[in-house]
């Protein structure tokens, strides 16, 4: 049956107007003012504001890490993201050393046949050789893959060393893939956890010790360096510190094609947690990187408002209490990750529309659009268009909450924004055309979302390959000498 959205205020990453939505099946058809009903159903937005569904382009469901599996799931987590107003993820497969990459992409695939929304996944480039190579071609011209993640950080675990990041990052350029990057120093974090905990330092504030800034900072600028030398563009992930958005905003007034994300969680948290007694809150904020100073967040929500960051995710990443107890004794043992899939657009919304800080468009970017269009799923996501899914959430700015672990839909018994006062919800959220959320009642349906594809970019072109193209005369003619 068709749907029409009537009486609300159409708000896109291009501006706003008084507009209706009309939808048949799974997409949008018509958008304008006025739009005769002709028998549809209709969805009454007086009062609110129609927007593109979120996107969410960093988590991990039931994701096997640190000796244990995140407790959110492909059903709950979607579901949880749907009733905050996020209707499309960008999960990850990620290869333990020496496992063949489309051996773990099939293994996530299998996972997520349980998604109530649509998702996608990155993969993980966790080690290298000739059969990585390989497998990165097949998994972009067969499975609609083009990002691939690296971790600088977890040394003796999955971290990619210069070597690897060098052959995959120019393996990236050759596909016209996206090469991603959680930037910390791993060596360094793997020193300073030693040293901090043979200092006395067993509890969770001797995480943040381990990971200051500049380790973020020092790595960020490493993999936009290797970056620029081979003429790729590069994505940083979970940016928390104001030394890796002074790395990003140079390479960008270089002309690099570099991006940024930042979690809904660095710019509203700090590092004052850590400092609880209460063992249980401060460990459910070990999350790496940690969360940074007031000083930082006050940067990085400049960044954002400037455009030098241009997507909010979560890594939204959950372990129960009785989970991040296996590190009690030792903060190096707990288990690394937060929630906040359900809540990321209203607090965003609260502290960054309703301060100033963004307007209703630029949340619509960061939030959903951006995300889109450096991933190339827009605008089939990210747009309220004739043509795009479906995927939108009606926006009410007036209601409000207080959030809480005891009424969210996540499947994690904490919440870091815990008491937050927010103002603005999602009312009703749409995931290809079917009601999923509504005025407070979840309707998602397991199994009922969908891979997306995301095919690759024609390989990059970029102002360094020009330099280089410039410079590659031909080689200099010299008489031959004898020694």
């Amino acid at each position: 049956m068709a749907v029409i959205i009537k009486g609300g205020t159409v708000v896109t990453a291009e501006g706003e107007a008084r507009a209706d939505v009309a939808i048949v099946g799974e997409q949008i058809v018509q958008v304008g003012p006025d739009l005769d009903p002709n028998g549809a159903q209709v969805i009454d937005a007086s009062g609110c504001f129609v927007m593109p569904g979120g996107i969410d382009p960093h988590t991990h469901m039931e994701l096997p890490f640190m000796g244990t599996v995140a407790s959110e799931d492909y059903f709950t987590g979607t579901s949880a993201a749907m009733s905050g107003g996020t209707t499309t993820i960008i999960d990850f497969a990620i290869p333990d050393p020496k496992q063949p990459l489309l051996d773990a992409y099939q293994q996530v695939r299998g996972w997520a046949e349980k998604a109530a929304s649509d998702y996608s996944l990155h993969v993980a480039i966790t080690w290298w050789d000739d059969s990585v190579r390989e497998d990165m071609g097949t998994l972009t011209r067969e499975f609609g893959v083009n990002s691939f993640k690296h971790f600088m950080a977890y040394k003796n675990a999955i971290m990619a060393d210069d070597e690897t990041l060098v052959n995959s990052f120019s393996r990236c350029g050759e596909l016209g893939a996206l090469a991603t990057v959680h930037a910390e120093n791993g060596e360094l974090v793997f020193q300073l956890q030693k040293k901090v905990y043979e200092q006395g330092f067993r509890g969770p504030e001797g995480h943040p010790l381990s990971r200051p800034p500049e380790v973020e900072g020092e790595a960020a600028n490493r993999a936009i360096r290797i970056a620029e030398v081979l003429g790729v563009p590069v994505y940083l992930v979970h940016n928390s510190a104001a030394d890796t958005l002074e790395a990003i905003a140079r390479a960008r007034l270089e002309g690099q094609r570099v991006f940024g994300e930042v979690l809904a969680g660095h710019l509203l948290v700090d590092d004052s947690v850590y400092r609880n007694p209460d063992w249980r809150f401060a460990a459910h904020h070990v999350m790496s990187p940690p969360f940074r100073p007031k000083e930082h967040q006050e940067a990085l929500w400049r960044g954002l408002a400037a455009g030098i960051l241009q997507t909010t995710a979560t890594d939204h990443c959950c372990f129960k209490t009785a989970q991040k107890a296996m590190g009690k004794d030792d903060f190096r043992m707990i288990p690394n990750g937060t929630g906040g899939v359900e809540d990321r657009m209203t607090v965003l919304w609260t502290h960054g529309v309703n301060t100033g800080r963004l307007t209703r468009s630029e949340f619509v970017k960061v939030t959903s659009t951006n995300a889109a269009q450096i991933f190339n799923i827009y605008p089939k996501k990210g747009a309220i268009a004739p043509g795009a899914d479906a995927d939108i959430v009606i926006w009410d700015p007036n209601a409000t909450k207080t959030i809480s672990a005891e009424t969210h839909h996540q499947n994690i018994d904490f919440n870091i924004f815990e008491g937050m006062e927010v103002t603005g919800l999602a009312r009703t959220t749409l995931s290809r055309g079917e009601v999923t959320w509504d005025d407070g009642e979840l309707k998602a349906t397991r199994g009922r979302g969908r891979y997306v594809n995301r095919p690759c970019f024609p390989p990059y072109w970029s102002a360094q390959q020009a330099r280089n193209q410039r410079a590659a005369t031909t080689p200099v003619e010299r008489k031959p000498f004898e020694i």
